[in-house]
C-alpha cells in the first residue's frame, strides 16, 4: 500500500487506472496527475489518489459529448472559465492568492477588491458608503422574515441595485457591489446599513468581544467564494441576461436558501445541540437510520476543509464538538466542512440561531457580485441544451 490514504505508488495508480507507468507518467508530465518524493526514498514518486480517481471517472465516462455533459452539473467537469477562485489540491485560492493566509489580515472589503479587480480604486469610499435605504418600518416588518426573504424584500429598495447591467463596464458597477454588500449584511442581521467594515458591524449587532469579531472576519473573508457552486451559477445565469446586480444577488440569495446549500450551516447547529453529552449514540442512530449527517465531508476536500480547519481552532474549547469530531473520524473518515465550523462558531459565542447563515450570506455577496461582474464581461448568454427524456413526439 502507499504511505497514506492520499497517495498512491506507481503500481498501485496504473492498476487503479487500468493503464501503463508509461502512460501514468504521461499523465503525470501533462500536470493531469501530481506526483511527489517519497517521504522515505527521494527517488521514489508517490501519485496522488484525487487525482487518478478524477482521472478514472473521466475514462468511465468515455469521450461522447452526451456522457461528459450528463456529468458536468454533478462535481463534475469544470464547464465554465473563471479567474475568480480555485480549489486545486486541498486548498482554495482567491485570484492565485491562498484564502486560507490572506484570511489573516484581510476584511471582506479588501477581498470584494480583490475578486472584482478594482486595483487601486476602493468602491467603499465615497459613492459606495452606506445610505438608508428603507424606513425603520418596513426594517421592522422584514425582520418578521427568513433571512432569504427579508433580503430579497429589503434590496429592491437599494436602487444602484436595480440599474441595468447590460453594457455597461464593471467599473461603473463597483460602488453599486459596494452599496450592495453594505445592504445584505444590514438586511441580514435587520439593522440599517452601517458605514463600518463588514465584520464590525456585525459584530456590534451581536456585541461581539475583539477575539470573536476577528473571527467573524476570518469567516466571511473565507466564505467570500468558492468556484462554481450552485448559487454562484445561478448568479451567472441570470448575470449573463443583463440583468442587475440586484437580480443577480436575488438569484444567488434562493439558491441559498435551499437545504441542500447555505441551509446545511443550519442542520449542522441542529446536530450540535443533539449531540450535547452523547455524540456516539447520536451519530449511531442517524447512521442507523440511513440519515446523513451534516456538517462533514466534502466532496472537493477529500482530506478536510481548510475553511473549517482554519476557523475551528479559534474558538473555545468544547468537549461535546471534539467528541462529534472524533466519533465522526472513526465512524465515517469524514473531518468537520465549513458548515460545522459556522455551526461551532454560533454555539461558541452564543449568537441568535439563523447567524451562521447570515455569515455564508453575507459573506458569499462579496463571490456573487464577483461572478456577475465576470459574466457581464463574457457579453453571452448562458443557454445550455436539455437532453429530452420525455414520451416520443407523435408522428
Amino acid at each position: 500500500m502507499a504511505e497514506t490514504d492520499s497517495l498512491l505508488s506507481a503500481e498501485e495508480a496504473a492498476e487503479r487506472l487500468g493503464i501503463s507507468r508509461a502512460t501514468l507518467y504521461s499523465y503525470v508530465s501533462r500536470g493531469l496527475i501530481r506526483a511527489v518524493e517519497g517521504v522515505d526514498d527521494p527517488r521514489r514518486r508517490l501519485y496522488d489518489a484525487h487525482d487518478v480517481d478524477r482521472m478514472r471517472h473521466r475514462k468511465s465516462v468515455g469521450r461522447r459529448p452526451r456522457d461528459v455533459a450528463a456529468t458536468t452539473l454533478d462535481w463534475g467537469f469544470p464547464v465554465l472559465c473563471s479567474g475568480i477562485s480555485l480549489i486545486d489540491h486541498g486548498r482554495l485560492h482567491y485570484r492565485g492568492r491562498e484564502a486560507v493566509k490572506w484570511a489573516g489580515h484581510a476584511s471582506l472589503e479588501d477581498t470584494a477588491r480583490l475578486l472584482w479587480s478594482c486595483g487601486d480604486v476602493d468602491p467603499f469610499d465615497g459613492e459606495g458608503r452606506a445610505e438608508p435605504f428603507w424606513d425603520s418600518g418596513l426594517l421592522k416588518q422584514a425582520t418578521q422574515l427568513p433571512l432569504t426573504e427579508r433580503c430579497q424584500i429589503l434590496l429592491p429598495f437599494v436602487s444602484v441595485g436595480r440599474a441595468t447591467a447590460w453594457q455597461r463596464g464593471n467599473r461603473t458597477l463597483w460602488s453599486g457591489g459596494a452599496a450592495l454588500l453594505r445592504a445584505i449584511a444590514g438586511a441580514a442581521v435587520g439593522a440599517m446599513p452601517d458605514d463600518r467594515p463588514v465584520h464590525e458591524h456585525l459584530a456590534a449587532v451581536w456585541d461581539l468581544d475583539v477575539a470573536a469579531t476577528d473571527v467573524v472576519r476570518r469567516a466571511l473573508v473565507l466564505l467570500a467564494d468558492h468556484e462554481l457552486n450552485a448559487s454562484a451559477f445561478a448568479v451567472r445565469v441570470v448575470a449573463s441576461t443583463g440583468a442587475s446586480l440586484g437580480a443577480c444577488l436575488n438569484a444567488g440569495l434562493s439558491a441559498l436558501s435551499g437545504p441542500l446549500h447555505g441551509g446545511t450551516t443550519s442542520l449542522a447547529v441542529r446536530l450540535l445541540e443533539e449531540c450535547d453529552g452523547d455524540a456516539e449514540a447520536v451519530v449511531e442512530s442517524r447512521l442507523r437510520r440511513g440519515e446523513r449527517i451534516p456538517g462533514f465531508g466534502h466532496p472537493l476536500y477529500p482530506e478536510g476543509d481548510p475553511r473549517a480547519a482554519a476557523l475551528l481552532p479559534l474558538l473555545p474549547e468544547n468537549a461535546d464538538q471534539a467528541a462529534l469530531i472524533d466519533v465522526m473520524a472513526e465512524a465515517t473518515g469524514k473531518p468537520p466542512n465549513v458548515d460545522f465550523a459556522l455551526a461551532s462558531i454560533c454555539r461558541a459565542f452564543d449568537l441568535p440561531p439563523e447567524s451562521g447563515h447570515v455569515l455564508f450570506a453575507v459573506g458569499r455577496t462579496v463571490g456573487w457580485i464577483a461572478h456577475a461582474l465576470e459574466q457581464y464581461g463574457e457579453g453571452r448568454l448562458i443557454r445550455p441544451r436539455a437532453r429530452y427524456s420525455g414520451p416520443p413526439p407523435e408522428s
